[in-house]
């Protein structure tokens, strides 16, 4: 005779993972709320996704914003080999609602596609104790890439790096959420 197995209860819905998009650039004629209409975009076609934007060009509550989202997307241009100071000091003005969480980056900038920058900032974020995401979508030369409708002139090209990124951020989200629910992270400060 073979043995029945009791029915299993339908498993929860997962809650979309509330993600923040960061505009990282306050400059006059910054070419950054282009990128981010774009990005945006993307994300928001995605059900697994909250999206909320912080312009830090615009007042917030930075801190509150961090410590509500589950997940990070840093939209940020290179300037002078780094990325800009304002970002620096809004990331630095919240330390514990980082921790466990991870952060994508969006870069944009001349030749190196603001490459340098990311890179910097995955050491910034190392020391908040995050997890960046190895995908990263770069525009070198931003401005020649876009229509002046803000549509990328490639759309099979970085449409596709948009969505394994996210497909990466998403999965650290997850579990992530789910440890950061169950138990406290370990930290010495």
């Amino acid at each position: 005779m073979p043995t029945l197995t009791p029915p299993t209860a339908p498993a929860e819905p997962i809650a979309p993972v509330r993600l923040a998009v960061i505009l990282g650039s306050v400059r006059e004629n910054r070419f950054g709320p282009t990128i981010a209409a774009w990005f945006l975009d993307q994300a928001k076609q995605r059900p697994d996704l909250q999206v909320t934007l912080i312009d830090l060009a615009e007042p917030t509550d930075f801190p509150t914003k961090i410590a509500e989202s589950d997940a990070f997307a840093v939209i940020t241009p290179e300037y002078n080999h780094g990325y800009p100071g304002p970002l620096k000091t809004a990331i630095d003005s919240v330390y514990t609602a980082w921790h466990a969480k991870p952060v994508a980056f969006i870069t944009y900038g001349g030749i190196s596609g603001g490459l340098r920058a990311a890179e910097q900032l995955r050491q910034v974020f190392a020391e908040l104790h995050t997890v960046t995401i190895r995908e990263t979508v770069s525009f070198a030369n931003a401005h020649t890439l876009f229509t002046p409708t803000g549509a990328p002139k490639a759309p099979d090209a970085v449409n596709p790096a948009a969505t394994l990124l996210l497909d990466q951020l998403t999965w650290w989200a997850h579990p992530l959420r789910q440890a950061r629910t169950t138990t406290p992270y370990p930290t010495t400060t």
